[in-house]
């Protein structure tokens, strides 16, 4: 463990994981919200439509939001068929319309069971899901369990069992779970710990890390998304995504 990339990491996560952060992160999204399932829903589609500039996704977000009368659960769990409408022509880069109908379909089906999304990743059955690589597969496999399920939506939502390094849900999780002091993340869901989450790896977390020598792996895999959580776990073994605010910070912002 080296004590200079900790001192670094400390400094940056202070810097980054400020209220400043949020207007400029797609994480303002669901802070727009104060009920926890409003909050759960804008986060899961913040996150999954996080590709490209910071500021297209805001905005494609702030569009997808509005096309639900900015009440997410009320629109999913209480609309008509015609309220289906506002939905249609809806796009952003690959994701459309047909992907968007089916969440919600889905959202709307699991809602009428469970009073939290947090549930679709502990799973029901009588072994607990002890690891995140277990939880987002489990994930997955529920989200598309549904007969509707369309095959083309499966590339919107990664899966440790296809090796991705599932960097948009992993964000999420770090959303919903984590909570601390500055008031970014929610931690909202109290049944995953934050020293089991997984850390978010986009390319310029990747670049960073790489540089700092806390990943060899040459594959942007879930391999290399557990060997960089197990290296940031070095320095802080309760709260290793923290320094996801670092890493980002470094990347984007001062293109270290």
């Amino acid at each position: 463990m080296s004590s200079q990339i900790k001192a670094l990491l400390e400094d940056r996560y202070q810097r980054y994981n400020t209220l400043e952060f949020i207007p400029h992160d797609p994480i303002s999204i669901p802070h727009r919200f104060t009920e926890k399932r409003d909050i759960e829903i804008a986060g899961f589609f913040a996150s999954i439509l996080a590709w490209g500039q910071r500021k297209t996704i805001i905005n494609k977000c702030t569009e997808l939001m509005a096309r639900m009368d900015n009440a997410p659960y009320q629109f999913i769990r209480h609309h008509h068929e015609d309220d289906l409408k506002s939905l249609l022509g809806f796009k952003h880069r690959t994701f459309n319309d047909t992907d968007l109908l089916y969440l919600v379909h889905f959202f709307r089906w699991f809602y009428e069971q469970h009073n939290s999304l947090e549930v679709a990743f502990l799973g029901t059955g009588p072994v607990p899901l002890l690891t995140q690589k277990a939880r987002l597969e489990h994930f997955y496999n529920l989200v598309f369990s549904l007969p509707e399920a369309p095959h083309r939506t499966r590339k919107h939502i990664s899966t440790p069992a296809k090796k991705s390094a599932c960097k948009r849900i992993n964000m999420y999780l770090r959303w919903m779970v984590r909570k601390d002091e500055s008031g970014v993340d929610f931690g909202i869901w109290k049944s995953i710990s934050p020293k089991d989450l997984i850390c978010p790896c986009d390319v310029h977390v990747q670049r960073v890390a790489r540089k700092l020598k806390l990943i060899e792996r040459t594959q942007s895999d879930w391999a290399m998304a557990e060997e960089l959580t197990k290296n940031l776990r070095a320095y802080d073994p309760q709260d290793p995504v923290k320094y996801d605010f670092a890493l980002f910070g470094l990347g984007i912002e001062e293109k270290f």
